[in-house]
């Protein structure tokens, strides 16, 4: 048996409680790395992305990826382009990563722009 990763197992953790409670609601899925952050929307019974959002998009216009400031522009991007994807209600997966900082800017955020979670 192969040894997991703590990382993958708190990952594996919060995807398998999120499925229990998404009652067929699409995925709002975060990625942060060390320099930008990525969100998508993600509807897992089609395995298609809805709406997706990056710090690395030059519409954006944002030059440092790795503050709250460029999380707050990802997550009012991905709201305008999940309300023109006609998505309103996702459930919120942070993956491995703890509930602050850029992870939580980028959810306000999202909340503002219309999405509910």
């Amino acid at each position: 048996m192969a040894k997991i990763s703590g990382i993958a197992r708190r990952k594996s953790r919060v995807r398998r409680a999120l499925k229990s409670r998404a009652f067929g609601r699409p995925r709002l899925s975060v990625f942060r790395s060390d320099k930008n952050i990525y969100a998508q929307i993600i509807d897992d019974a089609n395995g298609v992305t809805l709406a997706s959002a990056s710090s690395l998009e030059k519409d954006l216009k944002i030059k440092n990826g790795a503050n709250q400031a460029a999380a707050t522009e990802v997550g009012k991007a991905l709201a305008a382009r999940a309300s023109k994807a006609g998505v309103s209600e996702v459930v919120f997966d942070r993956g491995a990563y703890i509930f602050h900082g850029r992870v939580k800017a980028l959810a306000d955020a999202a909340r503002e722009g219309g999405l509910s979670f």
